[in-house]
Parts: structure tokens; sequence; C-alpha cells
């Protein structure tokens, strides 16, 4: 069969190397794919969002299944568009991506439905947002209503900080129209764990934990980025809390999406927060989470070509997901100066080193092949990651992979996994 994969990141360089393994698989396409991918499919120059032009080349290529990757065009009704044109997609339509398009819209889903999340209000100006702030409780978080590249979240300290947070998003547009509508609410305390999974509109399936480090610098210190490594499984996701979170979060989110006529097809990210009162969500995501596909896909046994379909089919009941028995750490390399101002055009070096080493990946974010080699092209430019047979082990593979590649301003923290050692 023929695959044609939606995105150019991280993520879609972890669901093409999945995809890669399948028997089923004859040829895989990928818009518009990065220097990474390359190796694995044939990479078009079609923009994600543009819709029609990705339709028309499906059609043309006869392709039997679109997996789409980032938020944006899940969001945007891309699933809708390539269904109306007679395609099989693996992704969400737009009335269900709102889970992640919209916080206003999950959180009053959860308020409707029960699901345990954090007490929270919803403002559409910024000075009603302002008079709350007054009364409120500190810290706080401030959280832009829409799509925002996992970035337009601001933890509030004081007062002050929360004032110039209601200004930056919703009046200066930090983050665009992502801002038009504000979320605040509780600041809450515990581990955070990111669960994935699979859905087929009425059955969901569990993939193995991780836990992300959205944090730019060691400590958890500096600006929100769109994740700077990741590990699996996480040892404060017990079997204990993997019975609550079914049954009081995953069940109920996709019976709730399904009552209210958006049936969920794909992948939904639970992103949890471990409290003292229980697990609790702090967001939803529509799709894989980057860098989290990069721990949970390598370890994956299932061929994810059959899961994928029976999420299209709604057959996803019969098949029993399962994972291998060790662990996955992976340190994002990034260009120096990320989230904010940094170079690109650096050329990369020791991507060669990856080659023919079992348990080793390198998964491409931002680059770029041109005349004088693969060079940086993006803000998190890969994600080195490795298995072990423990997660110490797996922390150490990854660490010592890092040091086989180099470009100018490499950046990356040193403390991925560290929190293993309190487990």
């Amino acid at each position: 069969m023929k695959v044609l994969i939606v995105g150019g990141g991280g993520r879609e360089h972890a669901i093409t190397l999945a995809v890669s393994k399948s028997p089923k698989v004859d040829k895989i396409y990928c818009v518009p794919g990065n220097a990474g991918i390359a190796g694995l499919a044939e990479c078009v120059d079609i923009k994600v969002m543009e819709f029609e032009e990705v339709a028309r080349f499906a059609k043309r290529e006869k392709v039997d299944l679109v997996i789409v990757g980032p938020d944006d065009p899940l969001a945007g009704g891309i699933v809708d568009v390539l269904e109306k044109a007679g395609l099989r997609v693996f992704g969400p339509r737009e009335n269900a991506a709102i889970l992640e398009g919209s916080k206003a819209f999950s959180k009053d889903l959860m308020k409707k439905y029960g699901i345990p999340t954090a007490q929270y209000e919803t403002f559409d100006s910024a000075d009603a947002a302002l008079a709350y702030l007054e009364g409120a409780k500190l810290p706080i978080v401030l959280k832009a209503d829409g799509l925002a590249l996992g970035k337009g979240v601001l933890i509030c300290n004081t007062l002050e900080e929360a004032r110039n947070g209601v200004k930056e998003i919703m009046l200066d547009k930090k983050f665009g129209t992502a801002g038009n509508k504000l979320v605040i609410e509780e600041f809450m305390t515990g581990r955070e764990v990111s669960v994935l999974t699979f859905c087929d509109g009425k059955t969901i399936k569990v993939m193995s934990s991780a836990q992300d480090h959205k944090r730019a610098g060691d400590g958890d210190t500096g600006l929100n980025t769109g994740g700077m490594g990741t590990f699996s499984p996480s040892p404060f996701y017990t079997k204990k809390i993997d019975e609550y979170c079914r049954k009081h979060i995953y069940k109920p989110t996709v019976e709730a999406m399904a009552a209210e006529g958006r049936p969920f097809k794909g992948v939904i990210f639970f992103g949890l927060m471990l409290t003292e009162d229980g697990p609790k969500v702090l967001e939803y995501n529509a799709r894989f989470g980057d860098p989290e596909a990069q721990v949970v896909l390598p370890r994956m046994k299932n061929d994810i070509i059959d899961v994928m379909e029976a999420c299209v089919d709604g057959t996803l009941g019969k098949i029993k997901l399962e994972f291998e028995d060790n662990a996955a750490v992976c340190v994002m390399l990034a260009s120096k100066g990320y989230p904010e101002k940094y170079e690109r055009g650096f050329v990369i070096n020791g991507l060669e080193s990856f080659e023919g080493k079992e348990g080793y990946y390198v998964f491409h974010s931002g680059t770029k092949k041109t005349g004088k080699g693969i060079v940086t092209n993006g803000g998190r430019v890969l994600g080195v990651t490795a298995k072990g047979v423990t997660l110490r082990e797996a922390r150490e593979n990854a660490y010592k992979a890092t040091e086989w590649i180099t470009f100018e301003n490499k950046y990356m923290r040193h403390d991925i996994g560290k929190a293993i050692d309190e487990a």
C-alpha cells in the first residue's frame, strides 16, 4: 500500500520510521518532510496547510492512507477536506480536533462531564481578565485559547507577572489570534505525565507513558519550548494511577466527545498532573506529542498501520497494543538562543554514526538538505533517542549518542530524565 504522511518535524520522522517497518507498505510519501525523513520516504514540497494540494497529490498517486501529524492542519480541517476527496485519513476531523484547538472548549467539556482538571475561568476581554486577577490566588496559569506551538502557557508567580501576561497574550498578541480568548486556571503542583492513546470514536487504547521537559534550561528554568527531551515510561505513572485514569479520564473523554457529536478518531494526548488529590488533566492534544512520539513509537511492538487502520474503521477493540519491556530517552539538540532568536544554516556532522546501531535513533526536527550537506533549519534541530533495559541505561545511552553529533551553536539540556533518580 501507499502511505502519505503530512508534516515535517521530529514527530513525523518517528511516525515515518514506524510506518517503514510495516510489511504492508510499499511506498511512503511525506509533505513536506525533512532531510531525515528523505531517507525513508519521497518528500514532496507541499505545505501542510495547502489542503487541496495535498488532496490532489494523494489522489493522483493513489495513496491508500494519509496520516496527519501536526496540530494546525488538524484544527484547520484537513481531514474533512481529504475525506471529501475520497481518501482514507488517520486523524480527527475539525469538529473533534477542537479538543486541542480551543482550550476553552476542552475545559468546558471537562467541567460538563466531570473529568478532573484545574479550576478555571475564560475571558474574551483583557479588562475582565485583569479585574479577575486582583482577587485570584497566586501562582496562577494563563493559557492562550488557541494553538501556540506549545508555548502559549504562562505560569505567573506575582500579580505583576500575571498582568503582563494578560497584556502579552490578549493585547500584544504574542501568540497571534490564539490569544483572542484567555483561560486563567489554578496552579497545580505534582508530577507531569504524558499519555498517548489511540481512538476510533468509541474505543480508546493506551500507549506507554512518557514525561516531557518543556523548559529551555536545566533545572526546568527558562522559557517554555516545544519540548527539550522526554523519557518513557514514567516511573511515577503506576498501575493504580493508570486504572484511575482509564476509568475517570480516558474513557469519559472519548464518550464525552461522542456524546457531543464529535467522535474522535486518531491520537488523543493526555497531559496529566499527578496532584495530591489524584491525577488531573492539564491539557489535551489531538495528535502525537513531539518529542513524546520519539520515545513511545520506537518501543511499540504492533504494526502501526494495523492500529491506524483500526482507528479509521472503528475496529480498535480488536487490537491488543503491546510495548517492549524497556525504556527510551530522547534529548533534543537545539540551536543556541531557542525559543527566541537563533541562527540557521550550520552544517551538521556525525549523522552517519547512527547507521546500523540497534536501539539508537536520530530524528530530524529542523534540518535542511543543501549543497554543502544537511544543515540546521530550526530551533529544535534533532531528537537523539536511545533505548536501554532501564531508564537509567537509556539516559546514559542517549547522552552518549548526543556526542556523536556536532554543529555550530549546538545546545541541549543536560538533565533530561534526571527525575528517574528520585523514583
